[in-house]
């Protein structure tokens, strides 16, 4: 199993008071799974979504990613499961607005030991990947909304992650380039990749194979869609 969490709990403190966000989430996903995390505002998808992400910590339970108990580790162990396992898309692209696609793609290898030439070529081959192969040194600025969202993708794909971990990918599009954004996903996942999207739409978690209802921070459905 790729992903096991077990009796999730998430306890947030606002000075004497608590405010439980996960209130014991138990829950697996396989590998090459293509999954929809559901729920309105205040479900607790976000905080799963952190937690699956290494972006917090639960207050109790157990967090298993590739065979690894994510809940034991140190702030440096998670870094590391952050960067090389799993890759991020989120609702804004999160771009740097002065560098070109290239650049934006080729950000995470950085620290990496690897090449400067070797670093373009694995990123001109995921910009490739996503459509873009005739954007390479487009600023954001340049690129239309579905366009920076590939790059982001791209972004996320680079060192080939044991996740993709998308947060409302499509949120800051309108509907005709979400779908085209979802297309991507789609070929994503048939060519072998997880994919975990975050999403309150319910034609948008239709793309994927299963959808994960949250409410008040318990899982309310389980369901398989394709």
């Amino acid at each position: 199993m790729l992903i096991e969490v077990k009796n999730l709990k998430k306890v947030y403190k606002l000075g004497d008071i608590e405010v439980p966000a996960l209130r014991g989430i138990d829950m697996q996903i396989a590998k090459n799974e293509y999954v929809s995390i559901m729920g309105p505002s205040g479900s607790g998808k976000s905080t799963l979504m952190n937690i699956i992400g290494c972006l917090d910590v639960p207050t109790e339970g157990t967090y298993i990613l590739n065979g690894n108990d994510v809940s034991k580790m140190t702030d440096d162990e998670q870094a590391e499961i952050r960067n090389r396992q799993i890759g991020f898309v989120f609702q804004t692209f999160n771009l740097l607005p002065r560098a070109d696609a290239l650049h934006n793609v080729e950000l995470p290898l950085i620290y990496s030991g690897i090449s400067r030439n070797q670093r373009r070529k694995m990123a001109t081959e995921a910009l490739e990947r996503v459509g873009l192969g005739d954007r390479t040194h487009h600023k954001p600025n340049e690129l239309s909304g579905g366009q920076r969202q590939r790059v982001a993708i791209a972004r996320a794909l680079i060192n080939n992650p044991a996740i993709m971990l998308a947060d409302e990918p499509t949120g800051n599009l309108d509907s005709n380039t979400g779908e085209e954004i979802m297309e991507v996903f789609e070929q994503l996942h048939s060519a072998g990749h997880t994919i975990v999207l975050i999403t309150h739409e319910e034609y948008i978690a239709n793309h994927s194979q299963r959808a994960i209802k949250l409410w008040d921070g318990m899982i309310q459905s389980d369901e398989k869609l394709n």
